[in-house]
């Protein structure tokens, strides 16, 4: 007889309150998943929506240093009660590690990943955004598993070879029937149209298009000047798309 693990019923209890989860991801690293991750909660805050902000990227978590939050910690509450950062409610592994490195795999990764879910007690939200990790392995698949209202938004820089990947992670999606809201272009320089094309081939909606921006790690860490730096107007016309 398979026994029923007792905690992916907390789970669903935890998330119980949470009207939309919108993961971040793209399969492939370096396209800008975390700031695009925080800009949307940050953006959609200031749209006055309830917004939980949980950092799934557990070999590298990064979502504190563009918050300027590295010294917080959840409050043990029957459970763990998510940082507040201007009123969003922020969780992430970082918390458990201290910056240490994280070295798991298989049955360990999901564990944590069961684990971090069971014992965060979200408020009521309109939306948790999840930064998700590059790849499509452990924490893609028990995501897809163990929650079953994601709706997915795809972050891709301009090149072929980042698009290579981003298409194999939408092909999967698809053909698990998970819902995709669209595609972000990150990064772009130039008016090349492919990744646009691409998203009309795949069938998926092509959101828009976010510029390379040079001093944007210059922002990094104050969010009213984040907030009011020219990506955020760019961002925020995409946000118009799924509110």
């Amino acid at each position: 007889m398979k026994l029923i693990d007792p905690r992916l019923s907390v789970i669903e209890k935890r998330l119980e309150n949470v009207k939309r989860i919108i993961p971040v991801a793209s399969g492939k690293g370096g396209v800008g998943k975390s700031i695009i991750s925080t800009l949307l909660a940050l953006l959609l805050k200031e749209k006055n929506y309830k917004i939980g902000l949980l950092d799934l990227d557990l070999y590298g978590p990064s979502l504190h240093i563009l918050l300027n939050n590295q010294h917080s910690f959840p409050k043990e509450e029957y459970g763990l009660k998510p940082v507040n950062i201007n009123n969003i409610d922020f969780m992430s592994i970082i918390y458990f590690t201290q910056n240490k490195p994280l070295i798991m795999r298989g049955k360990e990764l999901t564990d944590t990943l069961i684990e971090l879910f069971t014992i965060t007690r979200w408020n009521s939200l309109d939306f948790l955004i999840i930064d998700m990790p590059p790849g499509m392995g452990e924490i893609l698949l028990d995501l897809i598993r163990l929650i079953n209202r994601l709706e997915f938004l795809i972050v891709t820089n301009s090149t072929k070879i980042a698009m290579e990947t981003v298409e194999k992670l939408i092909i999967f999606l698809k053909d698990q029937n998970i819902p995709i809201i669209g595609l972000i272009e990150n990064m772009k320089i130039g008016d090349q149209d492919f990744v646009k094309e691409k998203c009309n081939s795949l069938g998926i909606n092509y959101l828009g298009k976010i510029s390379f921006y040079h001093k944007l790690e210059d922002y990094y860490g104050d969010n009213k000047e984040i907030i009011n730096s020219p990506i955020s107007e760019e961002i925020s016309q995409i946000v118009n798309f799924f509110v």
